[in-house]
């Protein structure tokens, strides 16, 4: 398998999924910008959409989305138990934690990035990402991991997608539940083996 990534991307969760089942993978860098690989590859022939993850299959074809991907992954090695198996209400709920990940926390920090949006529209944008924080949060308090007491794939997306409040200077100090789950997500090994890969930190 071919694993496309960029830096400070939400590639870095199925980077992170990769190494924590230590699945044989070849991970290649994509230039965000050029739309070109480390390997000198169009990227838009591999993925049109044109951005990362895109996960390549040992047959060839390509998968992307991450939450597609994670889930793939997960179920190469349903012995690791990082996604509850499929049809069950359990594999339901991950799904719907998934979604919220990303159309909420992922896609709500997309304005924050831009600069096409002024300091007034952004804080509405804030706002709005917080109360979606806020529910992570509470979540968090019960439980160390999203799933309950294990660590699984949307444990790795929360990772990622948290990790980018530090662009915006926006700490965890307000959510104390979140700051302990960074902190203990940032010592595991397969964290750290994927940012090290990926030459960022946590």
């Amino acid at each position: 398998m071919t694993l496309y990534y960029a830096p400070h991307a939400c590639s870095l969760s199925p980077h992170i999924v990769l190494h924590e089942l230590g699945l044989p993978f070849d991970a290649v860098k994509v230039d965000n910008k050029s739309k070109r690989t480390a390997r000198g590859e169009d990227f838009l022939a591999i993925n049109p959409k044109g951005y990362v993850a895109a996960l390549r299959l040992e047959d060839g074809r390509v998968l992307t989305e991450g939450p597609a991907i994670l889930q793939y992954l997960a179920d190469l090695r349903p012995e690791a138990a990082l996604a509850p198996p499929a049809g069950s209400w359990e594999r339901v709920r991950l799904q719907e934690m998934l979604s919220f990940i990303t159309s909420e926390l992922h896609a709500g920090m997309s304005p924050l990035f831009s600069d096409s949006f002024g300091e007034e529209v952004k804080a509405v944008f804030r706002e709005r990402l917080f109360r979606r924080i806020a529910h992570v949060e509470q979540a968090l308090q019960a439980t160390p991991y999203l799933m309950g007491e294990r660590f699984g794939v949307a444990d790795a997306y929360l990772f990622t997608v948290l990790g980018w409040l530090r662009f915006f200077g926006i700490g965890m100090e307000r959510w104390p539940a979140l700051a302990r789950f960074m902190a203990a997500m940032a010592q595991r090994p397969s964290v750290r083996a994927a940012l090290a890969a990926e030459g960022v930190e946590a």
